[in-house]
């Protein structure tokens, strides 16, 4: 055994390639994920609910996309497909993670518009038209709030943030302090014991 998470940044567990198959809004996915990323073996239940039940981007969305926490990249695939004219940043710690979201980028045939990068490397003068995330929760609540202060102020003054966090894992609470931090929230789904945050300014 390893003390790697999934928010490790270089993990030594074996990778150990592996395929993922899903289906989004009628498309299907193969996506290639290894061992010391997050729900290596497929699609993350709470990424499925989110996927299905926030609003998808139009095809005519431009500007910047953001993934927060990307995982193997299947939230960002979904995001480069259906809005073609759109450009996508993955952003995630975990270097192996990042690599997988490029290699699955290729995959789509959207490596030209897909960045993987580690927090740092995003330029500060980016605005997001959209943020999607499944975000970390196990590592902890100062850790996440903090995480969501650092990418949520980067939406554009028209934009959306669609988050799912597990109820049990504290979706309500998650929901009640966005609202004490300004912004507008309104839980436009719940599936599954997940719920969908659709979050604005």
């Amino acid at each position: 055994m390893t003390g790697d998470h999934y928010f490790t940044a270089e993990p030594s567990t074996p990778a150990r390639p592996r395929e993922v198959e899903f289906t989004v809004a009628g498309r299907d996915y193969t996506l290639a994920s290894a061992g010391g990323v997050f729900s290596a073996d497929r699609l993350d239940p709470g990424t499925a609910v989110l996927l299905r039940k926030a609003e998808l981007p139009a095809a005519g969305v431009t500007g910047a996309l953001l993934d927060i926490g990307c995982g193997f990249g299947p939230i960002t695939c979904v995001l480069a497909t259906i809005a073609p004219k759109a450009t996508v940043w993955a952003v995630d710690v975990n270097e192996r993670a990042r690599a997988l979201t490029t290699a699955n980028a290729a995959r789509i045939r959207a490596a030209d518009r897909v960045r993987a990068v580690a927090p740092d490397e995003l330029p500060d003068d980016v605005t997001f038209a959209q943020i999607w995330s499944n975000p970390p929760i196990h590592i902890g609540k100062a850790e996440l709030h903090a995480l969501l202060l650092r990418w949520l102020p980067r939406l554009a003054p028209d934009g959306v943030a669609w988050l799912v966090v597990a109820r049990h894992l504290g979706g309500d609470s998650l929901h009640r302090w966005l609202v004490e931090q300004g912004w507008s929230v309104e839980r436009h789904a719940s599936q599954k014991g997940y719920r969908v945050l659709r979050v604005t300014r």
